[in-house]
């Protein structure tokens, strides 16, 4: 693998968002040519050139809003005109948003957890376990997985909860799905769901205003039980209900994508 390409994958392993900018076509003298690269993160960092000058401060700000607007867009550059730059060429630049996975933590490696982890990681989502039972985490067969064997308490300080982030409470113990839950709620993200019985999110919701740990308004925003209310009964068929909520709260995230991704297929 090359080093712009070494880079790029860095990137995506870190979770980090980027633009990718192609020169797709050229006229005259310019100073890159078709399939010349360059990536520009959201704060103006940039690897790779796709020719520098004013033509290339020109190309981070306009990747800088193609990040923002989540949407690919084609460039055309007159030098002379444009950048009253000497090569007197015009250049074509396709600028695409490359969007990092969601992160999705899932509290819990029994049955269902493990079925929507291996569920979820083919559908390209970033996905980190979390269960202090060793012999239940060595049972997951998916690659890619994060697996982190210890405690949810000391689990907080290791997960990176962000505005877009998706958490998922599988545990085995009621008062373990109680004390994450509480946490959760209370952390950035965009999706917090926990698993049970109706009466057990009653349970749960009384436990929480007596003790004054969760509002009503921030209880509003959990999805309990979670899932889509299909006729699920397997602990696959109840991870794919819970899989499906998650894909829509992510294409409700990146709306301009799931657009592209129904009219391709």
């Amino acid at each position: 693998m090359s080093g712009f390409f070494a880079i790029l994958a860095q990137l995506e392993a870190a979770g980090t968002d980027f633009a990718l900018c192609t020169v797709t076509d050229s006229h005259g003298s310019t100073p890159r040519k078709p399939g010349a690269k360059m990536a520009v993160l959201a704060d103006g960092t940039i690897f790779g050139s796709i020719g520098g000058g004013a033509l290339e401060f020109q190309v981070i700000r306009d990747a800088q809003k193609v990040l923002h607007k989540r949407k690919a867009q084609r460039f055309t550059h007159a030098l002379v005109q444009d950048h009253g730059m000497c090569c007197g060429g015009s250049i074509e630049i396709f600028i695409e948003p490359i969007m990092a996975k969601k992160q999705l933590f899932i509290f819990g490696a029994g049955h269902i957890g493990r079925a929507l982890a291996e569920f979820a990681s083919r559908l390209d989502f970033a996905v980190t376990v979390i269960d202090e039972r060793s012999e239940q985490t060595a049972l997951l067969q998916a690659e890619g997985l994060r697996l982190l064997n210890m405690s949810h308490l000391v689990a907080f300080e290791e997960l990176n909860f962000t505005p877009d982030c998706l958490v998922c409470v599988i545990t085995h113990d009621h008062a373990y799905d109680r004390e994450i839950v509480a946490h959760c709620a209370r952390q950035p993200h965009a999706y917090l769901g926990m698993i049970g019985s109706q009466r057990k999110v009653e349970m749960a919701k009384k436990i929480f205003l007596a003790a004054n740990t969760l509002t009503e308004e921030e209880m509003a925003g959990i999805d309990w039980p979670m899932g889509l209310p299909i006729r699920s009964q397997t602990p696959a068929e109840i991870a794919i209900s819970i899989l499906a909520r998650l894909i829509d709260v992510r294409g409700a995230l990146e709306p301009d994508l799931a657009h592209r991704f129904r009219k391709e297929f």
